[in-house]
């Protein structure tokens, strides 16, 4: 309950900060990342929040019948106020697909099959539709969302899948390769696979629906935030990474100094442990790297205390939004202009003071003219006192 509590003054907290997007996603068996229902979750965060859109990063599609995936992010979408975004995947980890007994070879296809009916469905159309896992009978959505268009996006992985899916279907991405260097490095070649797709299927994909996801965590200096953060990061790697996803090919770290060395200060670092500007120059490199894309999501992974995490995102949105989305440059050519034009303000300056004092020398001088202090206040109709006995 506690822990459910803060991810929601979360998103209030990011809200009130001006972030744009909060998502939250699904999992269902590894003691981690305990959220079931992205969409009930994000109905209760839409209670706290005004502004911020609220996306289901991911909603596993082969553990849902489309319809009822269609109607929950309809419901949200009333609920937000028509601020939702249903972000989709496969379903990422192994061990959920045990538990609901689902074949892992089928995901992906299942995810490709329910886009492809949840799409009419959230535009309004009556569908049918047989399938091995599910069935559809001339269904319907009985309360459209109150979006026009709810945006939909894909899940991606290093491999092309999901950026295919999503240049088939016309959808945006959530790229989450970006978290480790080789997915860095192999995302070119990843967006050439969805415009690739979209123009087989007749469709336009947009880098602006392009969201990439990494780790961050930033104080004022490098050791404040390296402090902050290394004892989590340690514990999130080794238990997490390692432990209970066992990804191929990651090893345990022996200390937290040298888990924060090899994952954000060595030539393969993929995070960013540091200050506002180092977050920023990394930004600006997978930029570069890119091509461009639309948007960063940074992983609430909780590797520092709650009070040094909420530090964090003030300072992304005190430092790092302003300078990335060119907030400041309008600031800054106005200093600019005034420091290159100082000569004919001075100039100015020192006429209108000029003035000033021409005008209160002409004032003291009025004042001692003899008579001129002593005229009478008052209505011209008033009686002159002075005379009356």
């Amino acid at each position: 309950m506690l822990q459910m509590e803060r991810d929601l003054e979360l998103a209030a907290l990011l809200d009130k900060l001006g972030y744009d997007e909060f998502w939250c996603g699904e999992h269902h068996s590894t003691g981690w990342e305990t959220i079931a229902s992205p969409e009930m979750f994000l109905a209760g965060a839409a209670q706290r929040t005004h502004r911020i859109k609220l996306g289901t990063g991911v909603v596993s599609l082969p553990y849902h019948h489309p319809f009822l995936v269609a109607q929950r992010i309809t419901q949200l979408d009333h609920m937000s106020g028509g601020r939702a975004i249903l972000g989709t995947g496969p379903g990422a980890l192994p061990s959920d697909a045990h538990v609901l007994g689902i074949d892992p070879l089928t995901q992906r296809d299942r995810q490709d099959e329910a886009i492809g009916v949840i799409k009419p469905l959230l535009a309004g159309e009556r569908v049918s539709h047989q399938s091995e896992w599910f069935t559809l009978n001339e269904a319907r959505l009985q309360i459209l969302p109150m979006q026009r268009e709810v945006e939909m996006t894909t899940a991606s992985m290093v491999s092309p899948s999901g950026m295919t899916l999503a240049g088939k279907h016309g959808m945006g991405v959530l790229s989450i390769g970006s978290m480790s260097t080789a997915g860095i490095q192999s995302l070119p070649l990843q967006w050439s696979f969805a415009e690739e797709s979209a123009a087989e299927h007749g469709n336009v994909v947009d880098r602006e629906n392009w969201r990439l996801i990494f780790n961050f965590h930033i104080a004022e200096t490098r050791e404040e935030a390296r402090a902050q953060a290394k004892d989590g990061l340690l514990r999130w790697h080794n238990e997490y990474n390692v432990g209970t996803l066992m990804r191929a090919g990651v090893a345990p770290f022996d200390s937290p100094d040298e888990a924060v060395d090899e994952i954000a200060f060595s030539d393969s670092a993929a995070a960013v442990i540091g200050t506002p500007d180092d977050l920023i120059a990394r930004i600006r490199e997978m930029y570069e790297i890119t091509g461009g894309f639309g948007a960063v999501i940074g992983f609430a992974n909780d590797w520092a205390n709650i009070e040094n995490q909420r530090r964090s995102w003030d300072l992304v949105a005190r430092y790092v939004i302003p300078e990335i989305n060119g907030y400041l440059e309008p600031l800054r050519t106005s200093r600019q202009y005034v420091i290159e034009n100082r000569e004919s303000f001075d100039r100015a300056g020192e006429a209108v003071l000029n003035k000033i004092m021409e005008n209160e020398r002409a004032a003291a001088a009025l004042a001692e003219t003899p008579g001129v202090g002593s005229a009478a206040v008052g209505s011209p109709n008033a009686p002159d006192l002075s005379t009356q006995s």
